[in-house]
């Protein structure tokens, strides 16, 4: 199935611009220090200039106050702050992927992808679908592969929820590159003590993520057998590049 094949290159590529010295450049702009006010300003500010809890609703695990002192944080416009966003995320493609000579027809089949998939109850995947895409396949292809991630973000969430788990939960038990699950949950702003975790708990995850895989999927259905075979080797060659140490 192509949506697990690429699973892990599409969270670990799509998501290592967050971190990167174009962000850093932007977060410098907003005159917030600290990742978080850059990161939901810019991140959610495809969503406009609402009231942070509609934030909080689509980022669906960070801890609400956190998100609201974050976004309250950063008094650019939440469309200035996307835009901004956005121009880092194609700069990372640029530098990254620099050495990749097959970035267009990945941003080509990204594209395909992402195009054809169902928005409904998707807000953040929606809102970055509807960003303008590049002519520059290399920063085309890092931004679509930060849409196709809010894609599989926001159905994770659903499926979240519909085994029954609270984000706090999911957190807990998933951890992240970086932090184990306590570590990642007070990055995302929640207080100890946490519960433990039980073994209904990681069930219910495990659970959860292979109802995200199944929901992912069909998205991947645009294309033939033989383009899914190419997305895949593309997203593991161009991974391989960007983020190699």
């Amino acid at each position: 199935m192509t949506s697990a094949a690429v699973k892990q290159q599409v969270l670990e590529l799509g998501g290592a611009f967050m971190i990167s010295r174009e962000v850093r450049a932007f977060g410098e702009t907003t005159g917030v220090s600290g990742f978080h006010g850059a990161y939901t300003r810019g991140r959610g500010g495809v969503l406009g200039d609402v009231d942070a809890d509609v934030v909080t609703a689509a980022f669906g695990f960070f801890e609400p106050e956190c998100v609201r002192a974050a976004w309250e944080s950063v008094p650019m416009p939440a469309a200035d702050a996307a835009t901004q966003y956005m121009l880092a995320c194609r700069g990372f493609g640029e530098r990254k992927l620099a050495a990749f000579d097959r970035a267009d027809r990945l941003a080509e089949l990204l594209r395909r992808v992402v195009d054809a998939a169902p928005s409904a109850g998707l807000p953040l995947f929606a809102g970055w679908r509807a960003m303008p895409v590049p002519e520059d396949g290399r920063a085309a292809a890092l931004q679509l592969t930060h849409v196709l991630r809010e894609l599989r973000g926001g159905l994770h969430l659903i499926a979240v929820l519909a085994n029954g788990l609270t984000p706090l939960q999911a957190i807990l038990v998933a951890g992240s590159p970086i932090y184990d699950g306590p570590g990642h949950a007070k990055f995302l702003g929640w207080a100890e003590p946490f519960e433990p975790v039980t073994d209904d708990i990681r069930t219910r995850w495990e659970a959860a993520e292979k109802l995200t895989d199944e929901l992912i999927a069909p998205c991947f259905d645009v294309l033939d057998d033989a383009e899914r075979d190419e997305l895949t080797a593309l997203m593991l060659e161009a991974h391989r590049i960007a983020l190699s140490r």
